[in-house]
């Protein structure tokens, strides 16, 4: 197993990130035109987020929701879909949505690599499981990102999702997150990142 220091991690994740940045400057502008002229909307969507050492940071990612940013930038309710744009759902199927993270990267607020960062309301209520979580910067994606790939759909089936959520996959997230925060190694950083791609990019996407 390749370890490595956390200083080689954020170069990597620097480097990477603002290369992707310049590669996919078309796709993003093109995303921006479309969010907005659906609704002329802003393009992009902030929320509060609990990162490393339970340092609170603002998350950007493309809106796919209607409804002015600053109104429902603390709302959250897992599996909630009643207000997402048709260019909405297909950000949100294709995790296009989640690109301006690349943003939280190069901020340091974020990792490519890492436990996806939560709502502070669940954090507290889990906080002793996130002393150990929390004490590496939150990513972009992890081993929960694949195996709940297609989240929305699993809590859609479920009457109270918020409940179902709370009580089944987030404790499952946490101890993938605990598992990750224990071996934080290159070859899984790399395995991770090349399964989340095939994932993103493959025929039922």
């Amino acid at each position: 197993m390749i370890s490595y220091y956390p200083n080689i991690k954020r170069f990597i994740d620097v480097v990477t990130a603002s290369f992707a940045l310049v590669l996919l400057l078309p796709l993003l502008i093109l995303i921006c035109l479309l969010i907005y002229v659906e609704d002329r909307g802003c393009p992009f969507f902030s929320q509060i987020r609990v990162g490393k050492n339970f340092k609170l940071f603002r998350l950007i990612k493309f809106r796919s929701m209607t409804g002015e940013n600053t109104k429902f930038e603390n709302a959250f309710q897992p599996g909630d879909n009643s207000r997402v744009t048709t260019i909405g759902r297909l950000l949100r199927k294709t995790k296009l949505d989640e690109l301006p993270e690349l943003l939280n990267v190069l901020q340091n607020d974020m990792s490519l690599v890492g436990p996806r960062p939560e709502v502070k309301k669940y954090v507290d209520r889990y906080s002793d499981q996130y002393r150990r979580v929390l004490s590496v910067q939150p990513g972009i994606t992890d081993y929960a990102s694949i195996k709940y790939r297609s989240e929305e759909e699993i809590l859609n089936k479920h009457p109270d999702s918020d409940k179902y959520y709370r009580e089944v996959i987030l404790p499952d997230k946490l101890k993938m997150a605990t598992r990750y925060s224990e071996c934080i190694a290159f070859k899984n950083d790399l395995r991770i990142i090349i399964q989340t791609l095939e994932i993103l990019l493959g025929p039922n996407n």
